[in-house]
């Protein structure tokens, strides 16, 4: 049995370094495109990054929403979207089952992800909102 254990060790071994150049190349090809923020603030300026790589995650790519651990809502042609003050409240403070982002993101960032949504999946709110009127919310 001995010799078996052996055999297999030296097998997967072998495997594994033959790979060890695919994922050399993984990781520098990883290094040249962007990547999610690092640390507890975002660094995503626009509201299609910042939905690409914070709110989908839970409202999906096409901002259907989706249930499961959670109810995640539908952003799509979502009625709620058009107070823009209501949306910059629930990205600043976050409700229920959704995180406050207020810490993570600037007034700016706040603004380009609320009128991102409010323009795009069905939405056509034109009011666009603005850094000062998320300084507002803050406070």
């Amino acid at each position: 049995m001995r010799p078996r254990v052996h055999l297999i060790a030296q097998r997967t071994g072998a495997a594994l370094v033959a790979l060890l150049p695919a994922a050399a190349g993984v990781a520098q090809d990883a290094a040249a495109r962007p990547t999610f923020s690092s640390g507890y603030r975002f660094v995503e300026i626009t509201g299609e990054e910042l939905f690409a790589n914070v709110c989908q995650g839970c409202h999906m790519p096409d901002a259907s929403g989706a249930a499961g651990a959670g109810t995640y809502p539908s952003l799509i042609a979502n009625p709620n979207l058009a107070t823009s003050s209501y949306a910059v409240h629930l990205v600043v403070n976050g409700r229920r089952g959704m995180p406050a982002f207020g810490d993570m993101m600037t007034d700016g960032q706040v603004a380009a992800v609320v009128n991102y949504l409010r323009t795009h999946f069905g939405n056509s709110y034109t009011d666009a909102v603005t850094a000062r009127e998320v300084r507002e919310v803050r406070r």
